[in-house]
């Protein structure tokens, strides 16, 4: 997880470290103390933690390491606010940080701001390799700004009076719009980070592999459609169900998206803005790839690899589409854009491309260690910062999880 050797940060950096930082104070404002510590499950941390183990990144791996004189804010916090750096020694374990009810979510702010004020102070002096690791905590935090706000999802979810993170959007009254598709020949193509901007080493190196002529879906598969998928008994058709997938569905009595709920008027959805109705023309969102591979089987498609998404998102701009930009009740909206809305799950392995090098030291445990049983997602979420993503960039999850904004957009062969 750290920049190529040769890449030039931006020369705004400093712009965009304070709006970063800010940006996460803002998520921030409308929790209690008790709302930032809570941990629903074991995927999702509290959001309090988030604040604190981005904060902690920078002073780690930048003021530590790389500032003359810096002392850390407090010497018992690295041991609360690493998340999985072997390099960096014992810490808190994950499941447990739901119970670490102080530092108060007013402390870890005044830490923010000691980070803060130290960094900028130190930004003019800071080497050329030193603000490739600042360019890098910058987009550490975007990520963590994503989870911050699946993770409260997760933990407004399980509150039975269904509280809302923030007022939404009204109900949309749009109607489903038929699926189109979009023809590639294939060939060999190229794909991977060229070295152009910032990222991550998972996204490199670039090399070329064999594609066979696909189409691929022009809109996401919507709650509607997942409906129906449902209605024709999704969820109790072995036949369309990996083996694993099935056997996940009958474990854990899955019959519908995560957050989905049966009552007597039907079925309706949790959302950051509380409860909601099915929306058919919206994007379903909150589902594993078990799910999203049983469903492509029943609509007589399939996912697409990652070359595949790949190479169709190559030609669109990241920044489009429906992505964070402030504060809010994010949901999917339905954009036109290939990016935006939800992550779409592919049917590639997350695994290492030919002649990826993990980085140097600590800071490449982020990715390499990682390269088993996953598999990737593309394009960017409505709780994606806006300018992170690109066609490049390689989300991963394990085939049951489903706590993040993951949707579907099908691929078939042709």
């Amino acid at each position: 997880m750290v920049a190529r050797a040769d890449e030039q940060p931006k020369p705004d950096l400093r712009a965009r470290y304070e709006a970063t930082r800010s940006l996460t104070l803002d998520l921030a404002a409308p929790l209690s103390d008790a709302d930032a510590t809570i941990q629903p499950h074991e995927d999702a941390s509290p959001s309090k933690w988030h604040m604190a183990h981005t904060s902690w990144f920078f002073e780690t791996f930048i003021l530590r390491d790389h500032v003359e004189g810096y002392t850390l804010y407090d010497e018992r916090w690295p041991f609360l606010f690493n998340s999985y750096y072997e390099g960096e020694g014992e810490r808190h374990a994950r499941p447990r940080r739901g119970l670490i009810s102080r530092p108060s979510i007013d402390e870890i702010r005044t830490y923010r701001e000691h980070v803060d004020a130290a960094l900028i102070r130190a930004l003019p002096d800071l080497s050329h390799e030193v603000r490739k690791l600042v360019e890098l905590g910058i987009h550490h935090e975007q990520q963590h700004q994503e989870l911050f706000l699946t993770d409260i999802l997760a933990t407004l979810d399980a509150n039975p009076l269904d509280p809302a993170y923030m007022d939404g959007p009204p109900v949309a009254d749009a109607k489903e719009a038929p699926m189109g598709w979009t023809r590639r020949d294939g060939g060999r193509v190229a794909i991977g980070h060229d070295g152009t901007g910032f990222s991550f080493d998972s996204e490199r190196p670039r090399h070329e592999v064999l594609l066979q002529p696909f189409e691929l879906a022009d809109r996401l598969v919507t709650q509607g459609d997942w409906a129906d998928f449902m209605r024709d008994g999704g969820y109790s058709t072995p036949s369309l169900w990996l083996s694993d997938g099935w056997t996940w569905l009958k474990e854990n009595n899955i019959d519908a998206p995560l957050y989905w709920r049966r009552d007597q008027d039907g079925w309706s959805r949790f959302a950051l803005s509380g409860r909601r109705p099915i929306e058919a023309a919206l994007p379903v969102t909150h589902v594993s790839y078990y799910e999203a591979d049983a469903f492509a089987t029943w609509a007589g498609a399939r996912l697409p690899t990652e070359a595949e998404w790949e190479i169709v998102g190559a030609g669109h701009d990241p920044a489009d589409g429906n992505q964070l930009t402030s504060a809010a009740a994010v949901m999917p909206m339905g954009s036109d854009a290939l990016f935006g809305d939800c992550w779409q799950w592919t049917c590639s392995a997350y695994s290492p491309y030919p002649g990826f090098m993990p980085e140097a030291g600590t800071i490449g445990e982020y990715n390499g260690k990682f390269m088993c049983g996953q598999f990737v997602l593309k394009g960017a979420s409505c709780a994606t910062p806006r300018g992170h993503s690109r066609a490049t960039y390689r989300n991963f999850f394990y085939p049951a999880q489903r706590w993040q904004f993951t949707g579907v957009r099908l691929a078939r062969n042709v």
